[in-house]
């Protein structure tokens, strides 16, 4: 190599310069008679100038070639392995989402499977939990500290945690491949972004990855909030909850001490919930209001004098009820949340809870080619919950078909429970079909409750029979004989017996309008029982999911609550 003025020359590109000059040479005497320009003195000179140039050129060209050539700078570092040293690369098992559902389907896997290795993945940083104690229990408390130990007497007086298990239940996940007899570890913190059905692996939101052999979503979803809050500012999105985690459960509780009123948005299980907890709670600190659309509370579910029966309770809880409330839009002033009616009436407030509905969480649809029911939302899954080869869907978000009702999707616990436990059954081969009725419950306080199932909408013909109830007729009394605040628990478990039903003749009906001590509601579609409502009525529920199963039709609807012995004392 030889160094020209800076310039890097190699003997071949000398080599090849010198027989150019050459050949420039000869072709100048050939036409030397012909042009001045090739005289003799010009030959060398025009000679030695080419080759001077042709140096430079080529020279500059291998300049370029070498640094072309050069090793290029070094590429932004990639994130090493390290930074996703606790994410197992492979999970034989891998559930989504951290909810009821997934914690079902693990115990189910490994009721089946005892070596599996079961890995949840969960945004929230909390291990797997109940919800329906968030807005009912919890609430109840008498102890200062249960806000931040999520420990609470159920109706019974016996304490319990809203977590299913401690900590020592699970594994590490780096320990997962490693322990002798496989386990549950949970990856908390974490979200799944991506899924590549082809390849077995999703891809989490800190670009790790992780391969599976079969995978349950179980994403749940999130709750829905008013269009005009949305679009009415940051002021008054900071005073506005979404409730359904342990976090926003913290935060309300907290701002329930410091504000002077609330108001709740939503005539639901959930708005209603809320409304009794924080009415109890606040009765003589501050006011808290419920509004909604409806003519009373649950007005979508009761039937009306049943709802307007409950609104008249929920109002003795310290509520300031306000019905046939439309919302037109949410402002910011004076300190204050000014609500304005469609009806022209103005709300002033601190602060607003929005209980309006959930909207099941499908964001996976789209790169695991999965399918989104239009009319129910969420994901469409066969009768075996599987949506497609090694993929299943469980909880809120499993859009099913129920070969008594048709397509559904439902959103409660028990639904949550038993769906993530047949997931997990035909997730290790079971191949069983969901025909399971789910049921779910709501308490006003520890005095009033219910349980339903099937599809209970007041736009249907209902039947109800009633009765006095007794002191054994309350939530409170139901957990003392189960044993358990999760009613569904123990309802889930049992199975329809024999009953005899009342032979001696039912006292009277009840005729004072408002009072609805105990009963059961059924609804009706083409003269068939399709939903039931046990009002104040507990430990009857393989009764009333039997009466749906066998889809009969009833002369005397009055003989069918016999069978679930309202009138004994």
């Amino acid at each position: 190599m030889l160094n020209f003025n800076g310039y890097k020359l190699s003997w071949s590109v000398l080599g090849w310069l010198f027989p150019l000059s050459l050949k420039f040479i000869h072709f100048s005497c050939l036409y030397k008679p012909h042009c001045p320009l090739f005289s003799r003195p010009y030959i060398l000179f025009n000679s030695m100038f080419f080759s001077f140039l042709s140096v430079v050129v080529l020279c500059d060209c291998c300049n370029a070639n070498a640094a072309v050539s050069e090793p290029a700078p070094a590429a932004e570092p990639v994130e090493s392995t390290a930074a996703h040293s606790d994410v197992p690369e492979h999970a034989p098992y891998l559930l989504i989402g951290g909810g009821t559902a997934s914690f079902a389907a693990a115990r189910s896997i490994r009721a089946r499977d005892p070596g599996a290795r079961v890995l949840i993945v969960t945004e929230e940083s909390e291990l797997p939990y109940m919800r329906p104690p968030l807005s009912k229990e919890l609430w109840f408390s008498d102890d200062p500290k249960a806000t931040e130990t999520l420990s609470f007497k159920q109706w019974n007086g016996k304490e319990r945690s809203i977590y299913f298990q401690p900590p020592s239940f699970y594994v590490s996940p780096t320990d997962l491949a490693k322990v002798e007899n496989g386990g549950v570890a949970v990856l908390t913190g974490r979200k799944v972004v991506h899924m590549d059905v082809r390849e077995n692996k999703v891809k989490l939101s800190d670009g790790a990855e992780i391969s599976y052999e079969k995978c349950l979503i179980a994403t749940g979803g999130v709750p829905r909030n008013l269009q005009v809050i949305d679009r009415a500012g940051e002021e008054v999105m900071k005073r506005t909850t979404l409730f359904r985690k342990i976090e926003d459960f913290r935060s309300l509780e907290k701002i329930s001490r410091e504000v002077k009123s609330i108001t709740i948005i939503g005539g639901g299980f959930l708005g209603s919930e809320l409304a009794c907890a924080l009415g109890r709670r606040c009765k003589s600190k501050h006011s808290v209001i419920q509004m909604f659309p409806e003519k009373g509370n649950m007005g979508k579910v009761l039937p009306e004098y049943l709802s307007n029966w409950t609104t008249e309770k929920v109002r003795k809880e310290g509520v300031n009820i306000i019905m046939d409330a439309v919302v037109k839009n949410v402002s910011y002033k004076n300190d204050k949340l000014e609500i304005k009616l469609k009806d022209g009436r103005l709300i002033e407030t601190d602060h607003v809870v929005a209980a309006v509905g959930l909207e099941p969480s499908v964001e996976l649809a789209k790169s695991a080619g999965l399918e989104v029911d239009s009319d129910f939302g969420g994901y469409r899954v066969n009768a075996e919950l599987q949506a497609r080869s090694n993929i299943w869907v469980a909880g809120d978000a499993a859009c099913f078909y129920d070969i008594k009702l048709g397509r559904r999707r439902v959103e409660h616990h028990d639904h949550a429970v038993v769906s993530g436990r047949l997931a997990g059954e035909n997730m290790t081969g079971a191949s069983k079909p969901y025909w399971h009725q789910s049921m779910f419950w709501s308490d006003l306080g520890p005095d009033v409750g219910y349980e339903a199932i099937g599809i209970v909408d007041s736009s249907l013909p209902t039947v109800g029979v009633f009765a006095k109830a007794t002191a054994k007729d309350t939530p409170k009394a139901a957990t003392e004989q189960s044993g358990t605040g999760i009613r569904s628990e123990s309802e889930t478990e049992a199975v329809a017996v024999t009953l005899k039903a009342e032979t001696t003749a039912p006292p009277p009906p009840v005729q004072q309008k408002e009072d609805y001590g105990k009963g059961v509601v059924f609804y009706l579609r083409d003269n068939v029982v399709v939903g039931i409502v046990l009002w104040n009525v507990f430990n009857r529920m393989p009764i009333a999911r039997k009466i749906i199963k066998d889809g009969e039709q009833h002369a005397d609807l009055n003989e069918v609550a016999k069978l679930f012995n309202i009138h004994e004392d």
